[in-house]
C-alpha cells in the first residue's frame, strides 16, 4: 500500500481506525501495540510521518522491527 501524507492521516488509530505511522518513508502498523492506545504513544500521534521524532528519541530501528510494514509513503 502506498499512501500520501494526507492519506496516512486517516490512519490515526481513533474511532476504530488502524494506527499507522511512517519513518523514513516506510509505513508501520502500530495498531496492535499496547503502547499505542487510540493512536497515541506518549506525545506521538499515529497517522503522521514520525521520522524526525523517531531519530530524536530512539537509538535504532530495533523498535520498529516489531511492527508490520504495510506500505510506503509517496508524494
Amino acid at each position: 500500500m502506498n499512501l500520501t501524507l494526507e492519506e496516512l492521516s486517516y490512519y490515526d488509530g481513533r474511532e476504530g481506525r488502524r494506527a499507522f505511522a511512517a519513518v523514513d518513508g516506510v509505513i508501520y502498523d502500530l495498531t496492535d501495540s499496547l503502547l499505542w492506545v487510540e493512536g497515541t504513544h506518549r506525545r506521538f500521534l499515529a497517522g503522521r510521518d514520525l521520522t524526525e521524532e523517531f531519530y530524536r528519541c530512539h537509538p535504532g530501528f530495533f523498535v520498529l522491527s516489531r511492527f508490520p510494514v504495510v506500505g510506503y509513503l509517496v508524494e
